[in-house]
């Protein structure tokens, strides 16, 4: 087992290393740059600024550096390895493995991503945290009940529940609520910078709104699995042997219809805690998806690049957390590696 979580850990690796390569395409197949959305500046002050932020190096590897070196003598191979590497995407690379993503062009080099991340995402992760909470403690009950009690009350309210659930998009669950609070009770949604501080009242209602989907999508998705496994051979034999409905579905039924379940929680819970951009807007969360929209927006390279790849390891190390769940409820899984 030990070997094959550390098989999955190394995979890591080249998933972050590719993402960070299709991210650096795309940002600077968009048109226009870093200091374009500000006033018309001097050639020679968008010079400078390109030098202190790097962007006048080529994009991927500097040929011509390590031949000028080579023509002033330089023989020392690690010497015209740095000339050659010395390239926008490998610093980004090189800064990214140290845990510096660089400073945001948007602050003029005042503040660091790195810093930026620290300081906002706190905030996604709490309404992510609601959000995965919602959408566990509601949906997998509500889609294993369903399950239990096909084409029953429950069952049919249920599917009532999800379809609703998965239909409206959260962005507009979030915005008939503000308008419901607002227009009809006379009470804001919206709340004040300081009440955004430590893990208050503030976070409930997006975070709630935020995993309606999830929940959903949990629930659907349970009840389809169960209703597989109920119909299986080892199922019908456990109850011809006598044992009680109880175990039956304890150590039957649900340690095996629940596998797709967890399958699915990785990615949501990554996609939930990595926080949703739009009801952070809705609600006026103080998180890093606006910083993210902001930064494209601005063309400010080095924050996309490091919030892009921060969102690429949660992802992985959720997809880690999701395998390893996998030997927990399926022995073979353990006993194959």
């Amino acid at each position: 087992m030990l070997g094959y979580l550390l098989r999955r850990v190394l995979w890591v690796v080249p998933v972050v290393l590719t993402v960070a390569a299709i991210t650096f395409v795309l940002m600077h197949q968009a048109p226009g740059g870093p200091w374009d959305r500000q006033k018309p500046i001097p050639a020679a002050a968008r010079e400078r600024l390109n030098a202190q932020f790097g962007l006048d190096k080529p994009l991927w590897v500097d040929f011509d550096a390590s031949r000028e070196a080579w023509g002033r003598g330089v023989r020392n191979p690690l010497a015209l390895a740095g000339e050659t590497l010395d390239s926008q995407f490998l610093n980004y690379l090189s800064n990214a493995a140290r845990l510096d993503f660089g400073p945001s062009y948007q602050s003029r080099g005042s503040k660091s991503v790195r810093g930026i991340i620290v300081e906002k995402f706190p905030a996604s992760l709490k309404v992510g945290v609601v959000a995965l909470v919602t959408a566990v403690t509601i949906g997998l009950p509500l889609g294993v009940i369903s399950a239990l009690r096909q084409n029953s009350w429950l069952d049919y309210g249920g599917l009532v529940v999800t379809t609703f659930g998965l239909a409206i998009p959260s962005f507009v669950t979030g915005v008939l609520v503000v308008v419901f609070l607002s227009s009809w009770l006379g009470v804001s949604p919206l709340r004040r910078p300081e009440e955004w501080d430590g893990f208050g009242r503030a976070y409930l209602l997006p975070g709630v709104v935020l995993g309606l989907g999830a929940m959903a999508a949990i629930a659907r998705l349970a009840r389809a699995s169960i209703l597989e496994v109920k119909g299986r051979d080892y199922v019908r034999t456990a109850r011809a042997k006598g044992l009680r409905e109880a175990r039956v579905v304890r150590w039957h039924i649900l340690r095996n219809g629940l596998i797709p379940v967890i399958t699915l929680l990785g990615p949501v819970a990554a996609e939930l805690v990595t926080g949703s951009i739009v009801i952070e807007t809705i609600f006026g969360v103080p998180g890093l998806g606006r910083e993210f929209v902001s930064a494209i927006a601005a063309r400010d390279y080095s924050m996309i690049m490091g919030t892009t790849l921060f969102y690429a390891v949660l992802v992985a190390l959720a997809n880690v957390a999701v395998d390893l769940c996998y030997g927990l409820l399926d022995p073979r899984i353990r006993l194959r590696h």
